[in-house]
C-alpha cells in the first residue's frame, strides 16, 4: 500500500507534534508484494529477521514464536510491529506475578502478539491523531498521543503508558516498520460498562446509567451467529471497473460515550458528585420543553427513573450513540494530508466544517458532530477540535451562537476509556437534546454520507477501508485473500438494521474510497440486479414539512429507479443515466466546469433563478463545498454536469416515528451494468430551508 502523504520529509517528533492538526490517514490489507513506490528505505530484513537478529527483543520473539506469528512477519505485507524491550516484558511478567514466559498460556503469548501487531506501516509522524487509523491484529485501535520519555525527548505514547523509543524509532524493514517501546500494551476486554463503573471521575453519570436501567441497553458486543464464509465473493462492474465484493468479517455492536465529569456538573450546575436528585430536575429543566405532553405522565417522576418518557432516562440515552469509534477522529469525516489536500477528505474547509451525524441511543434523535475548521464564525471554539451540537453561522453568531460540547480527546493513562464494545469520551459541558438544539442547531440541512447512515459499517471497521490514492487494474479485479489496495464489501439481507431487500435479485455494495472518484468522501453505494431495496431513513429532529434528496454521479452505465416514501410512490421515476443539462433538466441554459470559475462567475440573482428553476424541476446542483482531487488538483462537484442532487420527496415527517424510503428498480430489463444504481450521500431539508421565497431569494449552496 502507497501512503497518503506526499513530499514530506521525515520530522522529528516535535516536528509531528506541530502538525497534530491534520492526519494522513491510510487503511489497507496487507499486500502481496512491498510496493517501491513509497518512501521508507529497506535495510533487506523482514521483520521477523529483526527480531531474530536483536537480542534486546529476545523475550518479545519468544512471544511471537509461541503466538504462531513470526512466519507472518517473514512473509511480504505491510506491518507496524511495536516491540517491547526485554526489560519491558520483565515488568510485565512482575506485574502478572509470574517469573517467566514458561508460566505464559500460548493463549496469553497470542494475545500480547497481535496486540502490538497492525497490518499497515506508520511512522510515529504519521501518528497524528489519537488513535492508529488501523486496528491491531485483535481488532483492536491503539490510541496515541504526544508525550516525553524520561530523557525529556518528546515522543509518541501508546495507550497512555508505552513510550516510542526517541532513538530507535521508524526501523524500516521490507516488510514494515519496527517502533521498539518500554512498556508492553495491554488493551482492556472489559465492557464499556465496566470501565465506566471503575472511574471515580464520572460517578453520577454512572449512577444515572443504572437507574434508569439505560446499562442494560449497552452491552451487545458481537453477532456470534454471523459466518463470512457461508457467503461467496460477489464479481460485478460498477461504470467501467471490473470489481469484487467481500461480506464483512465482522458482525460487531457497540456504543460511543460523551460524558460530563462529576466535576463539570459540580462547578457548571452546582450538581453534588452522586446527586441524582439534582441531576434529574437538570433532565426535567432540558427535555419537559421538548417532550411537554409527558410531564404529567406517571412515568416522569423520580420514582419511576427506568420509564421511556422519564426525563432522567432520556438524558443519559441522548450521551450515548450505537456507533462504536476509538478516537475523535472517527467522529468526524476523515481527514487526510495528499498534496494540495490537507484535511478533511473532499470538504472544502473554508466554506464549511466537516460535519457527521449520529443517531443516539434516545429514539429518534440524532447528534450533531463537526471539526471546526472555517475561521469566519469560531465563537469561543478552538480550531481543529471537535464539538457537540453546535451552531456558528451567518444567522447564529457573536451572543446568538450556540457553541455545543467540546469533546476532550486526551488519553489518559488511568482510568482506561477503550472496551470491548465501547468507548467513551469527556465533554466540557452538558450534552442534551434540548429545545435550542431541537429548534435552532438542527433546523437545518442534515447532510450524510451514505457510509454513516449505517452504524454497522462504522463498528466494522468498514467506513475507510483501503488506500484511496490506488485504483485497482481495470480488468480482473484482485481477488486474493488480501487485496493491495482495499477490499469492497456486499451486504446480505439482515445485516443492516432498517435495511430490507429482496435477497435473490438484490446485491448491495460498497466500494472503497478514492480520491478520483465522483463520489463525496472518495466512497459509493451501488445496487445491482432487479432491486427492490428499503433502508429506515435517519431521524429528523421535530414533525413538519421535509425535503428528502439524494446526491449521486449520473452515468451512462447506470440505470432508473421509482422512489417510494413510506410505501406511497413519489413522481417520476430517478434515471441515473440523465445528466444536469440534459433535456430533462435545464438543458444548455447554464454552463458547468470543474473549476467552478463560471459557476462563481454568476451573479446571486443568476444562481438564485437557476436554483428556482432546477428546484421545479426536482434538482439542485452538487454542493459548492465538495470536490474529488488528485494530488495536484481539486474538481468541484458543482460544476461537474453529472453530479447533482434529486429531490425524492417532499412529504410531512412526523418526528416520533421511523420513516423509510424505498428503491425499485424501473430500468427496461438489464440495463448499464445490471441497473446499477448509485447511492452516495442523502440530505433530509426543513422547510425553514428549502422554502425560500422571493426574488432574489435562494437556499445556500454549501
Amino acid at each position: 500500500m502507497k501512503k497518503l502523504f506526499y513530499n514530506i520529509k521525515k520530522l522529528g517528533v516535535l516536528g509531528l507534534m506541530g502538525l497534530m492538526a491534520f492526519t494522513g490517514v491510510a487503511v489497507s490489507s496487507c499486500s502481496d508484494e512491498p510496493d517501491s513506490e513509497n518512501f521508507y528505505t529497506f535495510t533487506g530484513e523482514m521483520a521477523s529477521d529483526f527480531l531474530m537478529n536483536r537480542r534486546q527483543f529476545s523475550q518479545f520473539t519468544e512471544i511471537v514464536n509461541r503466538a504462531g506469528l513470526m512466519d507472518l512477519l517473514a512473509t511480504y505485507g505491510h506491518y507496524t510491529c511495536f516491540v517491547p524491550t526485554n526489560d519491558a516484558v520483565q515488568e510485565y511478567l512482575q506485574k502478572r506475578g509470574v517469573s517467566s514466559l514458561d508460566q505464559l498460556t500460548d493463549a496469553d503469548c497470542d494475545t500480547i502478539a497481535r496486540t502490538h501487531i497492525v497490518a499497515n506501516m506508520y511512522t510515529t509522524m504519521e501518528m497524528t491523531q489519537d488513535r492508529l487509523a488501523t486496528a491491531n491484529l485483535l481488532g483492536r485501535y491503539l490510541a496515541t498521543s504526544a508525550g516525553f520519555d524520561n530523557d525529556s525527548n518528546a515522543v509518541v505514547v501508546l495507550e497512555g503508558l508505552a513510550h516510542i523509543s526517541f532513538e530507535q524509532k521508524d526501523d524500516s524493514v521490507e516488510n514494515g516498520i519496527m517502533q521498539p517501546i518500554d512498556m508492553v500494551i495491554e488493551k482492556s476486554n472489559s465492557y464499556i460498562t465496566d470501565l465506566l463503573r471503575d472511574n471515580p471521575k464520572i460517578s453520577t453519570f454512572y449512577s444515572a446509567l443504572v437507574a434508569t436501567g439505560v446499562i442494560n441497553d449497552v452491552m451487545q458486543v458481537e453477532d456470534p451467529d454471523w459466518d463470512p464464509k457461508a457467503h461467496e465473493k460477489y464479481y460485478y462492474r460498477s461504470h467501467t471497473w471490473s470489481e469484487v465484493g467481500w461480506v464483512p468479517d465482522t458482525k460487531k455492536y457497540g456504543y460511543s460515550f460523551f460524558i460530563e465529569p462529576d466535576s463539570v456538573l459540580e462547578a457548571k450546575y452546582g450538581i453534588a458528585k452522586g446527586d441524582l436528585r439534582a441531576l434529574y430536575n437538570k433532565a426535567c429543566e432540558l427535555y419537559d420543553p421538548v417532550y411537554p405532553q409527558d410531564v404529567s405522565a406517571p412515568g416522569h417522576s423520580f420514582e419511576n427513573l427506568t420509564d421511556s418518557v422519564n426525563p432522567l432516562r432520556r438524558f443519559v440515552q441522548y450521551h450515548i450513540m450505537n456507533k462504536y469509534v476509538a478516537g475523535t477522529s472517527d467522529l468526524t469525516p476523515m481527514e487526510v494530508s495528499i498534496g494540495v489536500v490537507v484535511g478533511a477528505f473532499g470538504f472544502d474547509e473554508n466554506l464549511i466544517n466537516p460535519v457527521d451525524w449520529h443517531p443516539t441511543l434516545l429514539p429518534h434523535t440524532m447528534m450533531k458532530v463537526e471539526q471546526l475548521t472555517t475561521k469566519s464564525y469560531v465563537g469561543q471554539g478552538k480550531l481543529r477540535e471537535r464539538y457537540i451540537n453546535r451552531r456558528f453561522d451567518k444567522d447564529y453568531n457573536g451572543a446568538n451562537g450556540i457553541e455545543g460540547q467540546r469533546i476532550d480527546a486526551t488519553v489518559e493513562i488511568d482510568p482506561v476509556h477503550d472496551a470491548i464494545n465501547g468507548h467513551y469520551f469527556y465533554v466540557d459541558d452538558i450534552v442534551a437534546f434540548s429545545y435550542d438544539v431541537q429548534n435552532k442547531v438542527q433546523n437545518a440541512r442534515i447532510r450524510m454520507d451514505f457510509s454513516n447512515v449505517f452504524p454497522e459499517i462504522v463498528c466494522n471497521g468498514l467506513r475507510y477501508e483501503g488506500d484511496p490514492t490506488q485504483d485497482d487494474p481495470n480488468g480482473v479485479p484482485d481477488d486474493s485473500a488480501t487485496p493491495k489496495n482495499g477490499r469492497n464489501y456486499y451486504f446480505p439481507l439482515g445485516y443492516l438494521d432498517g435495511v430490507y431487500f429482496n435477497d435473490v435479485n438484490t446485491h448491495v455494495v460498497l466500494r472503497r474510497p478514492h480520491i478520483g472518484f465522483w463520489s463525496w468522501q472518495g466512497d459509493e453505494w451501488n445496487l445491482f440486479g432487479d432491486y427492490d431495496f428499503t433502508f429506515r431513513i435517519p431521524p429528523v429532529p421535530y414533525s413538519g414539512d421535509w425535503q428528502l434528496r439524494l446526491g449521486f454521479c449520473a452515468i451512462e452505465t447506470r440505470g432508473v429507479m421509482q422512489v417510494y416514501f413510506d410505501g406511497v410512490p413519489q413522481g417520476i421515476p430517478l434515471d441515473m443515466t440523465k445528466y444536469l443539462d440534459s433535456d430533462l433538466y435545464i438543458g444548455d441554459r447554464f454552463e458547468f466546469d470543474e473549476t467552478c470559475a463560471k459557476y462563481d462567475a454568476m451573479s446571486d440573482e443568476e444562481k438564485a433563478e437557476e436554483q428556482k428553476v432546477l428546484r421545479n424541476l426536482g434538482a439542485y446542483r452538487a454542493p459548492r463545498s465538495i470536490f474529488h482531487f488528485s494530488p495536484s488538483s481539486k474538481d468541484y462537484f458543482i460544476g461537474n454536469n453529472r453530479t447533482y442532487r434529486r429531490i425524492l420527496c417532499q412529504a410531512y415527517i412526523d418526528a416520533t416515528k421511523d420513516h423509510y424510503i424505498r428503491f425499485r428498480v424501473a430500468s427496461d430489463g438489464k440495463q448499464g451494468n445490471n441497473n446499477e444504481f448509485m447511492l452516495d450521500y442523502f440530505e433530509m431539508v426543513p422547510k425553514s430551508v428549502y422554502g425560500v421565497d422571493g426574488d432574489g431569494a435562494m437556499e445556500d449552496d454549501l
